[in-house]
């Protein structure tokens, strides 16, 4: 039983994955382009095997993929993927910036009613 997981389990899933250090700069290298387990385990002084894993979980996050070139397999970030976590995060801000710019506005018509005041 292998059911496609919901948008929230896509989430919760890459949000864990990202929870990690050396998730996250697996992440920010890939994003300047695939790269080889190789690659990837060169600025880390832990094993080829516990960046697989890594990228295991990045996989299973849905944040990156892996193709096959003749013997190597490079791994590729999913822009896609990063974007939905991008608006699931640019949703909530933009409502808490309005609510910002509400309070700022309120606060700013307090204030010139008081220098009114004391004048």
């Amino acid at each position: 039983m292998n059911a496609e997981p919901n948008a929230d389990e896509r989430l919760d899933r890459a949000f864990q994955a990202l929870a990690d250090p050396v998730r996250r700069r697996i992440i920010a290298r890939l994003s300047r382009g695939p790269a080889t387990v190789n690659d990837l385990a060169e600025p880390f002084e832990i094993t080829k095997q516990a960046v697989s894993k890594h990228i295991q979980v990045l996989e299973h996050a849905g944040l990156v993929t892996r193709t096959r070139d003749a013997q190597r397999r490079p791994v590729h970030l999913d822009p896609a993927a990063l974007e939905a976590l991008t608006s699931w995060i640019d949703r909530y801000r933009l409502v808490h910036e309005q609510r910002y710019r509400t309070l700022d506005a309120l606060l700013g018509t307090a204030t010139d009613s008081d220098q009114e005041q004391e004048r």
